[in-house]
């Protein structure tokens, strides 16, 4: 890797930063960007190549179809909820004009542990931040209600074992990267 790459690549690390989806805008990826993504994702360590993670995609009118389950979900759990509550679930996939769900398809195998297999799919989802990073657009990696409700899950489409790592926001922010308090290594780091 020449010395020009790399500090690129540290740069890109070292500025990173997430955005809220109510401040991202369009354009967000095109079909060639996308697919360069969602490949660039793939890329990640895979013990036993086993690919325990793939893709749901929310654009254009899917988003929308996702917020009304969301919705619908949400005013049964939360039937005292407010109604502005109940919107903000329906416009929840709205904001961003690309949202990717990472799904962990991990399983029990006579070799590699489901742990490891959960974690690739949060390798996945890192990977994507940083690719769509690269290319220009801000992400933000989000779970929350939506990422564990089985009702939801089932109506995206997830089999019974599988879950959702992220929800990956992707879009355009016109201000710059604001930086927040990063951990103290100090408190973090032992030696052996």
């Amino acid at each position: 890797m020449t010395d020009s790459l790399k500090n690129e690549t540290i740069q890109l690390l070292a500025t990173r930063r997430s955005a809220p989806p109510m401040q991202m805008r369009g354009p967000g990826p095109d079909a060639t960007e996308l697919r360069e993504l969602l490949t660039l994702a793939s890329r990640v360590p895979d013990h036993g190549k086993l690919t325990p993670w793939r893709f749901i995609v929310f654009e254009g009118d899917g988003r929308q179809r996702a917020g009304e389950i969301l919705a619908d979900v949400f005013a049964k759990r939360e039937p005292t909820a407010e109604a502005q509550r109940v919107e903000t679930e329906r416009s929840r996939f709205a904001q961003a004009p690309l949202v990717v769900a990472v799904v962990s398809r991990a399983a029990p195998h006579v070799k590699i542990p489901e742990w490891e297999q959960h974690l690739t799919a949060g390798a996945v989802c890192m990977a994507l931040t940083v690719a769509a990073t690269a290319m220009g657009f801000r992400t933000v990696w989000i779970t929350g209600w939506a990422a564990y409700d089985r009702e939801v899950l089932t109506r995206f489409g997830l089999a019974e074992q599988e879950r959702i790592a992220g929800y990956i926001h992707i879009g355009r922010v016109e201000k710059g990267p604001e930086d927040r308090a990063r951990p103290d290594l100090d408190a973090l780091v032992t030696r052996f």
